[in-house]
């Protein structure tokens, strides 16, 4: 089993997530984690896509998802050649005696305190998935109340992997 990130570039309409998602849900494929967001032209959609499964099944899911109407395009963001980044909002229980240590590991990681209350503290960090990873491992003396990650988002680097969209109906 291996993981893969693809980047779509989607028509911005309504269902078109679910279109997608309902895909990998026919065919069994599992996703590890999805984001969306529009992007510099209204009308377009970049979502990033981490799926794992072996060579064939991933092969498949780039295939289908590609047949997709709303699709206009895919492709597969290599990791020697892209920049992918998570973020998480993580709460962590802290009786003020115990902020000292929290905000050393917090430093340590480039993190930020976003949040202060009586009793806990919440800590935005962005990263790679092995950065938040290790961060989590080294709160684990600590009580984590709640954890929200997005999922990777990423690009290509440079100028080679843009895939400009041009603006004729389909």
């Amino acid at each position: 089993m291996q993981k893969k990130v693809f980047q779509l570039l989607v028509d911005n309409t309504s269902g078109v997530l679910s279109r997608i998602s309902g895909l990998f849900s026919r065919r069994g494929y599992n996703i590890e984690s999805i984001t969306a967001g529009e992007t510099a032209d209204p009308k377009i959609t970049r979502i990033t896509i981490v799926a794992s499964g072996d060579d064939e099944i991933l092969e498949q899911i780039e295939k289908q998802v590609a047949k997709l109407v709303d699709v206009r395009d895919i492709k597969e963001l290599e990791p020697e050649v892209s920049v992918y980044r998570e973020l998480a909002l993580i709460k962590v229980k802290a009786a003020p005696q115990e902020r000292p240590s929290v905000i050393a590991v917090t430093n340590t990681f480039r993190a930020n305190i976003i949040d202060v209350a009586p009793e806990s503290l919440i800590i935005e960090i962005t990263g790679s998935e092995s950065k938040i990873d290790a961060f989590i491992r080294l709160l684990e003396g600590f009580e984590i109340l709640e954890i929200a990650r997005t999922g990777i988002a990423g690009l290509g680097r440079g100028m080679d992997n843009i895939t400009y969209i041009d603006n004729v109906a389909r």
